[in-house]
């Protein structure tokens, strides 16, 4: 049972009422909520491990965080690719394990959650405004 008399435990309710809704939100055939920020897919090390890559769904962080939380002060760099983050990492609490403790959001214990893309998928922002808005390189693009 979750305790509502600490901010952790308001924290950590808010986050099952957030996850639920989501999971209600897909269940129910409601379309996927993209945004400008898009989904990024990690992968630089998940294949080669054996585990589906990652989706990080950073339009749902950047909703709840300013930049900073992240790219200043977790020191998550602007580029897909750009960070080496590894499991080992995340349970020392850098990066994701910074919030993903258990405490203030699920644990690694559920790898599903995070470990969901295609395998083979490469690491990308998928879905960003960017893309939507740039043609392909050969399809009227610049070379």
């Amino acid at each position: 049972m979750i305790s509502l008399s600490t901010s952790a435990g308001w924290r950590r309710w808010w986050s099952n009422v957030l996850l639920l809704a989501g999971v209600f939100a897909l269940a129910l055939g409601a379309p996927a909520s993209r945004a400008e920020y898009g989904d990024v897919v990690i992968n630089n090390f998940s294949d080669a491990a054996g585990m589906r890559p990652v989706i990080f769904p950073h339009w749902f962080h950047r909703m709840r965080f300013r930049c900073k939380v992240c790219h200043a002060d977790l020191g998550f760099q602007f580029k897909a690719g750009g960070n080496q983050i590894n499991m080992v990492k995340i349970i020392d609490g850098q990066f994701c394990g910074a919030c993903h403790n258990g405490e203030i959001a699920w644990s690694v214990e559920n790898c599903n959650l995070c470990h969901s893309a295609k395998p083979g998928t490469p690491t990308q922002v998928h879905e960003s405004t960017l893309q939507k808005l740039a043609a392909p390189l050969g399809q009227g693009g610049r070379k």
